[in-house]
């Protein structure tokens, strides 16, 4: 069995999609790069000359996002990986709540990713060893504060992904959910708060495509961050609010102006 995989990467212009792109490549395998900006993909793709597919997009647009797959079935005819990692995060501040943010985030990070796997998934079925990747997040796992928004998002994408794995299971997919903790790239680098436990991309990319690699449903790290998490959020209700309430900042935008 051919070793070199056929692989979908989606938010591989920075972060930890940069990093597993560069680490990807490294190993030998073909790849199919996909973000907003088409610079940093290209870049990636004189590096490794012949191994680099760029297909820049904007995966909200779902029409966009067919093209790319049709895009990849002209080229290979099938996908051994489809690594869904593109996502996007913003915070709540209940003083100024806005709806539209939530419409934002659920847009790029469930829509989005629900366009990226309608794509992909008639050309996994043809794949070998055929595995599905989704990037959520460690939130999911205990309520933290201003994460309304992004939280609710990943754990749409945490459903989404657990209950595929069921369905998609008759054909031979196999699928994995990452629940990384902080990783510092350029999303986070905005971040005004401690971010405990965090991992470089470089890291977080091994760990990721190692876990892959093994077949696992979920690839969660770091592991002492994750069991915190788990264990508050196992919590009963009142013992998880006790515990968790003074994340919540007591300064409000109404306070600031």
């Amino acid at each position: 069995m051919n070793t070199r995989k056929r692989i979908w990467l989606t938010g591989a212009s920075s972060g930890i999609g940069k990093a597993m792109a560069e680490k990807l490549a490294a190993q030998g395998h073909l790849l199919a790069l996909s973000a907003r900006r088409a610079e940093p993909l290209q870049e990636i793709s004189e590096r490794f000359p012949g191994q680099i597919t760029v297909l820049p997009v904007d995966m909200t647009d779902a029409a966009a996002v067919s093209a790319v797959g049709q895009a990849i079935s002209q080229q290979w005819g099938a996908l051994d990986w489809a690594i869904f990692n593109a996502g996007t995060c913003e915070y709540v501040d209940v003083a100024q709540f806005e709806a539209a943010m939530f419409q934002r985030v659920m847009e790029t990070n469930v829509l989005g990713t629900a366009n990226c796997i309608e794509a992909a998934l008639p050309l996994l079925r043809k794949g070998e060893q055929p595995r599905l990747v989704g990037v959520g997040s460690s939130v999911t796992f205990c309520p933290l504060p201003r994460s309304e928004a992004y939280g609710a998002s990943k754990a749409a994408l945490r459903y989404l992904f657990q209950s595929l794995e069921l369905d998609l299971a008759a054909w031979g997919i196999g699928v994995s959910l990452v629940s990384p903790g902080f990783v510092d790239t350029p999303l986070t680098a905005g971040n005004d708060f401690s971010m405990p436990m965090q991992v470089g991309s470089d890291k977080a990319a091994d760990i990721i495509i190692r876990g892959i690699e093994k077949g696992k449903r979920e690839i969660s790290f770091p592991g002492p961050f994750i069991a915190v998490l788990k264990l508050i959020g196992s919590l009963p209700g009142a013992l998880r609010f006790a515990l968790t309430k003074g994340m919540a900042r007591t300064e409000t935008s109404e306070s600031k102006s």
